[in-house]
């Protein structure tokens, strides 16, 4: 039976976007709904919480400190001393940041989607350091989970609304070919957020699913973990050899959720995961 550990219990509303900080050794993960960004040290067990002005659907380190964060108007920057400033801002009405993740370039790849999740009101684009952004994936429901190989040349992604796991060629900046990677069957749960590993395989949380599901570079299920939670949103390998599985958890819309609902759970020596690369702006 697969040993799963609570690293953080927490009562968060949305906890998403689980990312290790290899330079200060810690979790970053967020809770979307109550306008938190929260780091986790696993060797020592200390905490913070960051309070930030709008929903944030992401946070990222950011390569001379501090973080970049996806925040309800748009993409912000906060210094390594607290210092807070706009990179991008531009709020669009009933529209929300999302998943995001940094590309092996060091620019951010960062989602959008409406609150009432509707249809085309997303997009996934690509924000290079100085704040200079290219709409790469159109008329998405809702952005989530975006990843890239260990050689750089695939880039995942998933819309959760249908259910794939899509797949495209990156040739260091663009992406092109869109073709479908893996499918998650209806009753199974949503894809939500994703991981890849340093065998290149794809790690994916399932909303709904009370799972995280591991697919080869050819796209076969080959590993599935259950879980205590009805809705895991993402999932990111940290701690020592980046070898532990770290697992955001939400309760939001559940009439009686788990007592762990909301908790950052943990999964010791999952894996091996790849060091994240730090924005560059």
């Amino acid at each position: 039976m697969t040993r799963i550990d609570v690293a953080v219990r927490e009562r968060a509303a949305l906890g998403e976007g689980p990312t290790w900080d290899t330079a200060r050794e810690l979790l970053i993960w967020v809770d979307i709904l109550s306008f938190r960004v929260h780091t986790y040290d696993p060797a020592s067990g200390r905490r913070t919480v960051l309070a930030t002005e709008q929903h944030v659907g992401a946070a990222k380190p950011r390569a001379g400190g501090g973080l970049v964060v996806n925040l309800r108007d748009g993409i912000g920057l906060y210094d390594a001393d607290g210092a807070f400033s706009w990179l991008r801002r531009e709020p669009v009405s009933g529209r929300r940041g999302n998943d995001a993740a940094v590309a092996p370039d060091g620019a951010l790849w960062a989602g959008t989607m409406r609150y009432d999740e509707a249809a085309g009101g997303g997009a996934l684009a690509r924000v290079a350091p100085d704040g200079s952004a290219t709409e790469a994936v159109p008329g998405v429901a809702v952005s989530n989970g975006t990843g890239w190989s260990p050689d750089g040349r695939l880039m995942y992604y998933i819309d959760s609304p249908t259910r794939r796991i899509d797949v495209f060629d990156f040739d260091g900046e663009k992406v092109s070919g869109r073709r479908p990677f893996a499918e998650v069957e209806r009753g199974a749960g949503f894809p939500d957020g994703l991981t890849v590993d340093a065998d290149g395989c794809v790690w994916v949380a399932l909303w709904d699913g009370s799972a995280i599901r591991r697919y080869t570079p050819d796209g076969a299920l080959d590993r599935a973990l259950a879980l205590p939670v009805r809705r895991p949103t993402a999932c990111a390998f940290g701690g020592a050899g980046l070898r532990d599985l770290y697992v955001s958890t939400a309760r939001v819309g559940l009439a009686a959720p788990h007592p762990l609902s909301g908790s950052l759970l943990v999964v010791p020596d999952a894996g091996a995961g790849l060091p994240a690369t730090p924005f560059a702006g």
